[in-house]
């Protein structure tokens, strides 16, 4: 992608968009694990990273283009999607820890 034939609205969506679906997927998935359903957690978790990996993809296209010399305009829309892409990286990790300790409660009380 270069700067010429960038679409703003649409690639800062495309941040929103896959990282909601991440910390959907990611909020499924410690329900899931909750109700010690495993495997549908890791599948829920699996579809979480590609969301998430999605995002970062281009997260990283705009910092590229950016070329850290500010290039890439930052309105608010941009800010609210980095915000979208924190929150999502940070669930999923907690999401992770979160299946972890429902895996380990089964366990113990089987």
């Amino acid at each position: 992608m270069s700067l010429d034939s960038f679409d703003y609205e649409q690639t800062v969506m495309g941040i929103i968009v896959n990282a909601g679906m991440c910390r959907s997927c990611a909020m499924q998935a410690i329900q899931q694990a909750k109700n010690g359903q495993q495997q549908e957690a890791s599948q829920l978790m699996a579809q979480a990273d590609d969301a998430l990996r999605l995002a970062h993809e281009v997260q990283t296209q705009l910092i590229g283009m950016d070329e850290g010399v500010g290039k890439v305009p930052v309105h608010l829309i941009m800010v609210h999607a980095q915000d979208h892409l924190m929150n999502a990286m940070l669930l999923k990790e907690l999401a992770a820890e979160f299946i972890d300790i429902y895996r380990q409660l089964a366990v113990r009380e089987a």
